[in-house]
């Protein structure tokens, strides 16, 4: 077993930890630095419940090796805001009905932050083909769709 040291910067704060070759981001971030809040759901990349950002880019880190994070920025759900204090994006997924089981939430939220970080006005159809990308198995996704207009149209 060939062990690898990782330095990443994960939701601002510098980390390093050791991983085999073969360990999943997903799951260094959950087993190894106690990021919970990334969900795994089909470990195939199909349902992006365990989409992170990196780089600022949207990527399923089930399918991205934690040695591909080496160097790297990765943000995940909880660096979004807080109990006390949410994200517009995650006021906006509470005010529009978008989180249902709650499941799937924190790849759509990750996914809609990289998305809303490059464009300003996104229309209902980009909305509904970003969306498209991840599952949520509540079938519910007029919510999500709303919820990421409102965060849009909350965006300076």
């Amino acid at each position: 077993m060939t062990e690898h040291t990782v330095q990443v910067t994960v939701n601002g704060e510098h980390r390093t930890v050791t991983v085999e070759a073969r360990r999943l981001l997903a799951d260094m971030l959950r087993h190894d630095l106690g990021n919970h809040g990334t969900h795994l759901g089909c470990e195939h990349g199909i349902c992006g419940a365990c989409t992170v950002l990196v780089d600022g880019q949207p990527v399923r880190s089930c399918l991205t090796l934690a040695v591909q994070a080496d160097g790297r920025t990765v943000d995940t759900v909880e660096g979004l805001g807080t109990p006390e204090q949410l994200s517009p994006l995650q006021e906006a997924f509470s005010a529009n009905h978008g989180l249902q089981c709650g499941f799937c939430t924190p790849g759509f939220l990750m996914l809609a932050t990289g998305y809303l970080r490059e464009t300003n006005n996104p229309s209902d159809d980009e909305i509904t083909d970003l969306v498209a990308s991840n599952l949520c198995r509540c079938t519910g996704y007029q919510g999500i769709i709303d919820a990421v207009r409102d965060a849009a149209r909350r965006q300076p």
